[in-house]
């Protein structure tokens, strides 16, 4: 444990012994193990080096009841977020989890072993009472609330760690401090006064001026502390912002601010995570912490209303502020004086003064057209890296999924486009048909739809890559079945960073003219009971419900099918 002007009491629980590290180390090859989520490798870390400080391990069910109800852990410590451990029955059963075993805690990244969980206690939560408690609605638009019907498992296994070592991270690496590394950074410094940023987006001029301002007001340092594990769906990776973070750092005066990252699993809970929020800064040393304007809200719920009020998170870290040690700084919106080339709070501006602001929807749409983004908004080095990564729509990578029966004419269109797309020049073009990828990636595998269901994510996999290196990518297999096609377009957006540049094109050619036409026999063979599972014969095709393109060779000639291919991709500025 360590004490310090800087936020009190702090438990560490990494082991300064060598001796019991690699004893326990051992231990932990024989220990039956559990392979951390990522959410739970980010609270694991934060756990064992003090960030959520009072706690030693995951929340046993007395713990976890009491922060649902009340926003404070059985002994009376504040702590407003659950910080649990999910299990299946299945796990429980196979890993023999039950009161006083001890089970490895292992990275998903490289399987080492972090630490060692002493169970104390195996519960079912409700889960509804959670979302409600914590969340403020059962509502799934609500990221947490749907991470939390989907993958939390059924049960919470609760128990306190003991760690063997801290996960290891190849990137960003001097810029990742424990709480007590961080406080005594602030020591070595004098700095007694600290005023903590908490961000998950890029930052711009505005933050700049919003934070200096904090800062000078109170006589004190900044610390830019932003938010590395998992953030809201769709947010900006963190290898982009953490590019923009050091590009802004060069702005401040010199040595007013810090940088540090923060490996937090957000909740998106709003005035509750405003409050861990404030209570992760004072474990990592901070004086004074900046609460925003709906503060970590995840936007609009079903209804189309904001999930809490604007000053809600404000309002909450209020009323804890004797028992959270740190002192609440209100966030000032900013705008932008052109008559001055000044930012000013918002409330302090003259009535009648001319102000100039872009929100983000505008600054998402210059980065995607290409359009200038004026210096007043942002640096010259924050725009470039947020261009390098966010390229605009010409640039960008996309996939042209083909679908339909053997013989449809879907691997003419394909080929015929794929030279379309070479003459327009600009990317480079990649071309997956069915069976020549089932040749090369899925030899072993036959036409189960088990079987086919892999296949087709193997397609999705090189297709996400080559999308996200800016490719043109088309693919053809067959791909029959409705819940393959979308699992396949859900990893292409999902890992290919292609946003919405993915387009099904139907293949809608009837079975008659695909089977009348099939110079190779292979109908023939199914039918005569040769191949088996063959679509459109003894397996069925599921027609597409949301097709962007149908198209029929029997109708449309393939230069024809290929000019509507490209027309759609004008449309979406791709070309």
């Amino acid at each position: 444990m360590a004490n310090s002007p800087h936020g009190g009491v702090l438990k560490d629980l990494h082991a300064r012994d060598e001796h019991i590290r690699a004893q326990l180390k051992e231990e932990a090859l024989i220990l039956n193990d559990i392979v951390l989520t990522e959410r739970q490798l980010c609270d694991l870390e934060l756990i064992m080096n003090g960030g959520f400080s009072p706690l030693e391990g995951f929340m046993n069910e007395k713990d976890y009841k009491s922060v649902v109800d009340s926003l404070r852990i059985a002994d009376g410590s504040l702590f407003p977020i659950p910080i649990t451990l999910d299990v299946s029955r299945e796990d429980i059963e196979k890993l023999s989890i039950a009161p006083g075993a001890r089970l490895a805690l292992r990275d998903p990244r490289d399987d080492e072993a972090l630490a060692i969980l002493t169970v104390e206690d195996i519960y079912q939560p409700d889960k509804v009472k959670e979302a409600i408690e914590v969340f403020g609605a059962d509502d799934p638009a609500h990221p947490s609330v749907a991470y939390l019907r989907s993958k939390v498992k059924d049960f919470y296994v609760g128990g306190k760690v003991q760690a063997i070592q801290a996960p290891v991270y190849f990137d960003y690496v001097a810029l990742r401090y424990t709480p007590a590394e961080l406080r005594a950074h602030f020591k070595k410094l004098s700095w007694r006064k600290v005023v903590a940023f908490q961000t998950r987006n890029p930052m711009h001029r505005a933050h700049r001026e919003l934070t200096v301002r904090a800062a000078r007001q109170r006589q004190a340092n900044v610390l830019i502390h932003p938010v590395v594990g998992l953030t809201k769906p769709g947010d900006v990776d963190h290898y982009t912002r953490v590019r923009v973070y050091e590009a802004i750092m060069a702005k401040y005066p010199n040595g007013m601010g810090h940088l540090a990252l923060l490996p937090l699993a957000m909740r998106m809970a709003g005035p509750r995570e405003a409050v861990w929020h404030a209570l992760i800064r004072k474990n990592f040393g901070a004086t004074h912490f900046i609460v925003g304007r709906d503060h970590a809200g995840p936007g609009k719920n079903s209804q189309g209303k904001d999930f809490y009020g604007p000053y809600d998170a404000q309002d909450l870290v209020t009323k804890y502020k004797d028992e959270l040690q740190i002192e609440m700084v209100p966030f000032q919106q900013m705008t932008y004086l052109p008559s001055t080339d000044e930012y000013q709070p918002v409330d302090e501006v003259p009535k009648g003064v001319q102000t100039l602001d872009i929100s983000g929807t505008e600054l998402r749409k210059r980065l995607r057209t290409g359009a200038p983004i004026p210096d007043w908004f942002s640096y010259d080095a924050v725009v470039k890296t947020l261009r390098e990564s966010y390229p605009p729509r010409n640039k960008q990578g996309f996939v042209i999924f083909l679908t339909g029966l053997h013989n449809s004419g879907k691997d003419n269109i394909a080929k015929a486009l794929q030279t379309a797309l070479n003459q327009q020049g600009g990317r480079s073009v990649s071309l997956l048909l069915g069976e020549t990828v089932r040749h090369e990636l899925s030899s072993e595998l036959g036409f189960t739809k088990e079987d086919r269901s892999k296949h087709l994510q193997r397609i999705a996999f090189v297709a996400a890559e080559l999308t996200r290196a800016g490719a043109a990518v088309i693919c053809a297999p067959t791909a029959p079945h409705e819940d393959g096609r979308q699992a396949a377009r859900e990893t292409i957006i999902q890992q290919g960073g292609s946003g919405g540049n993915f387009f099904l094109v139907h293949v809608a050619t009837p079975l008659e003219h695909c089977e009348k036409t099939d110079r190779k026999g292979m109908y023939k063979r199914a039918r005569a009971g040769e191949i088996k599972g063959f679509t459109g014969v003894d397996d069925v095709y599921e027609t597409p419900s949301k097709a962007d393109l149908t198209v029929d060779v029997t109708k449309q000639s393939v230069p024809e099918i290929v000019h509507s291919i490209i027309l759609l991709l004008e449309t979406g500025s791709l070309l």
